[in-house]
């Protein structure tokens, strides 16, 4: 019986990634003749059409061949990790380890634990993207991360979650505002004033589902993507914001000072940890990465915030 070959697999799901036989032979530095060949080998071997050609205008996927593409990324993910493996038995962890994290914590420890990585494995290959919730599920789910730095927020069952911090929700106002001598707020004393809200998938649901619970509706006066725009924007008292992450400096990019108040109502806190398939076997270099995360302390000492507390699931090692 004939079997295609990992090279082939290769050719496939980056001429797939690219929509171009032409890119493929340019990123692969192959001729364009190889990666046509490989892919209707395949074809011919499967008895599958994998790609809408479309004249002048590249490749296209069909549902066989995206559903053929995931695996054969992880075919060759696992190819990868024994390779990994293998020089892993000489005592060095080596190879490349791709990672992505939730945007809005991630700056807050990860270029820390980054750091730390890189110094403890200087053989790695180490890169890191930030993604919506819903774009890291998809990445874990195609093989194209290993792990993930995430919330435990509409988690499918075929992921595991290792959670390491919990974020508690707490409100954030400018220095001048008439609440912020307060210490702490009630989310009913809140809605009295205009609210700014951070408009990122999840975040967003997360943080009106505290005022849902308890039969409230915030006025919206307005609504950005991301936290540097959000401080600026309450600093200069458009409103108070809902945050959970750290608030690691009390001042916005033009200097205005925020001040953050605890909630007053047992508001669900988030858990920060790491992600990845369930049952996937991680390879040496991802499995370091998880080790080191759990046993780190990884958020910095917040202004004036309530402090993120380690789970107490945290693994020792």
């Amino acid at each position: 019986m004939r079997q295609f070959t990992l090279k082939q697999l290769r050719y496939f799901v980056v001429a797939g990634e690219l929509g171009s036989v032409t890119g493929a032979a340019k990123q692969l530095y192959v001729s364009q003749p190889s990666i046509s060949a490989a892919i209707h080998q395949i074809e011919e071997m499967t008895g599958l059409q994998l790609f809408v050609r479309h004249h002048a205008q590249g490749l296209s996927l069909t549902p066989s061949g995206r559903q053929l593409m995931t695996r054969a990324r992880q075919l060759l993910r696992d190819s990868d990790n024994l390779m990994q493996y293998a020089m892993s038995l000489g005592d060095t962890i080596a190879g490349e380890l791709k990672l992505v994290a939730f945007p809005t914590f991630a700056p807050v420890f990860l270029p820390r634990l980054l750091r730390k990585y890189a110094d403890a494995y200087p053989d790695v290959n180490l890169s890191c993207h930030e993604m919506t919730q819903e774009d890291i599920l998809k990445g874990l789910h195609n093989g194209e991360y290993e792990l993930a730095f995430a919330y435990d927020l509409q988690l499918p069952q075929e992921i595991e979650f290792t959670p390491l911090s919990r974020f508690p929700p707490y409100a954030v106002v400018a220095e001048d505002h008439p609440l912020a001598r307060q210490g702490s707020v009630s989310l009913a004393r809140l809605i009295e004033h205009p609210m700014v809200l951070l408009d990122w998938p999840q975040s967003r649901e997360y943080f009106l589902s505290l005022f849902e619970a308890e039969g409230i509706v915030p006025d919206i006066i307005y609504r950005a993507k991301s936290l540097d725009m959000i401080r600026g924007l309450v600093a200069n008292g458009f409103g108070f914001s809902l945050f959970n992450t750290p608030l690691t400096t009390d001042k916005a990019f033009d200097g205005k000072r925020l001040v953050a108040l605890t909630l007053e109502e047992d508001a669900r806190p988030l858990s920060m940890g790491i992600a990845s398939l369930r049952h996937l076997t991680l390879s040496p270099a991802a499995e370091a990465m998880r080790q080191l995360a759990s046993r780190t302390d990884l958020v910095l000492e917040p202004i004036n915030s309530p402090r993120s507390t380690p789970s107490s699931s945290t693994p020792d090692a």
